[in-house]
């Protein structure tokens, strides 16, 4: 074997290792960590729709930290006011949505004690529309103004 091989198959194995015992991991939430940030999350997503539904944007902006990344047809795009340009030009084109928003088989999954993964499903109906749905996920942080969003895939 030659010594880069050798130097390959040493790395592989330590990389290995480091995975099989558990590495870096951050220590779990407890329970009422958990059920705290799942309430609390939920609640911001409640005045994201509750703030949609009245045609008022700021709610729902304020669910996003200043930082937050969200997923266009071409890429990631970034920051809360790159986010607001895609609503604006969007669903708020004519100064306020058509249809009222719900979420729908909402999910929350606490990575740690600082991050969470949501999944659901948007609903938008109303307004002499079809209803229009989609699938959504969305990564959380925990910030000083509370839960917040730091990327939307939807």
């Amino acid at each position: 074997m030659s010594i880069r091989a050798s130097t390959l198959s040493l790395l592989v194995l330590a990389a290995a290792a480091a995975c099989a015992s558990g590495g870096a991991h951050a220590p779990q939430p407890s329970a009422s960590q958990t059920m705290g940030a799942v309430a609390a999350i939920r609640t911001v997503l409640d005045s994201t729709a509750a703030g949609w539904n009245r045609g008022d944007l700021a709610p729902y902006l304020a669910a996003y930290a200043d930082s937050a990344t969200e997923m266009l047809s071409t890429g990631p795009a970034g920051g809360r006011d790159a986010i607001e340009k895609t609503m604006r030009e969007g669903f708020w084109r004519t100064g306020r949505p058509t249809q009222q928003l719900r979420y729908e088989h909402l999910d929350v999954r606490l990575l740690d004690g600082d991050h969470a993964l949501v999944t659901g499903q948007y609903v938008l109906s109303g307004g002499g529309r079809a209803d229009r749905s989609g699938w959504f996920t969305t990564i959380w942080a925990r910030t000083p103004n509370g839960w917040r969003m730091i990327h939307d895939h939807s």
